[in-house]
């Protein structure tokens, strides 16, 4: 008997556009630093959302592995429980990785991209590591901000499928088994389902970073991304 079909999982639209509200110094470091590298990344890739995601994915995979290391010493440290979040943050950084194994076969990065690659990594991972360092809650903020710009960038790459700019190819067979797609899968179902998981770093982080910073669950900040909230909308 044929297997039915998983459904592909996707953002609920009105997720789509969620920004945090600035609160704070701590807040406005994130956001800026993540702004900086907005515009360091569409000025270097433009259209180019493949390319843009083989390089990205790189560093996306890098705060997860960080954070669930760092807890873990701490725990240690003092002896107390992780309240799961060591776990959470791995699967956080596994799940990136294989972002990146996946758009490796949409996007063939070039000699280029792969020693920008080598010097951004690094880079990125010990200055990650000492913001952690000095302040848990700041880096999970500006991961969260990572993530709303994620969020945007692969809504942005569905509009280039949909419009005919970007060539909408089957679903590269190892996304088909991380995702469980079925086989007639493509690109676009690919992406919505990565859409999804960037959703979820977004809110994890966000909501890691709000604990840190002792408010409660009703008490956090959200609201439609300034800017962008329509266009997500409309690309959904």
């Amino acid at each position: 008997m044929e297997t039915p079909a998983i459904p592909i999982r996707a953002a609920p639209i009105d997720d789509l556009g969620v920004h945090h509200k600035v609160a704070g110094l701590s807040d406005r470091i994130a956001l800026g630093f993540t702004k900086v590298l907005r515009f360091c990344a569409d000025t270097f890739f433009a259209r180019r959302y493949g390319h843009r995601a083989v390089v990205l994915e790189t560093v996306a995979a890098v705060p997860g592995m960080v954070g669930a290391t760092l807890t873990h010493l701490r725990c240690l440290r003092r002896m107390s429980d992780d309240n799961g979040w060591i776990r959470t943050l791995m699967e956080e950084a596994e799940n990136e990785r294989m972002h990146l194994m996946t758009f490796i076969h949409v996007a063939k990065p070039t000699l280029f991209e792969r020693s920008v690659i080598l010097g951004v990594q690094w880079v990125f991972y010990l200055a990650f590591f000492a913001l952690y360092l000095v302040s848990a809650r700041t880096a999970h903020r500006l991961v969260g901000y990572f993530e709303e710009e994620a969020v945007i960038s692969y809504t942005h790459y569905l509009q280039e499928l949909d419009d005919g700019r970007s060539p909408n190819v089957p679903a590269p067979a190892i996304a088909r088994h991380y995702w469980k797609l079925p086989e007639d899968a493509t690109l676009r179902d690919v992406i919505l389902v990565v859409r999804a998981d960037e959703a979820h770093h977004r809110d994890v982080n966000h909501g890691f970073a709000s604990e840190l910073a002792g408010l409660r669950a009703d008490d956090r900040p959200v609201a439609p991304y300034p800017k962008h909230a329509d266009d997500l909308r409309q690309a959904a």
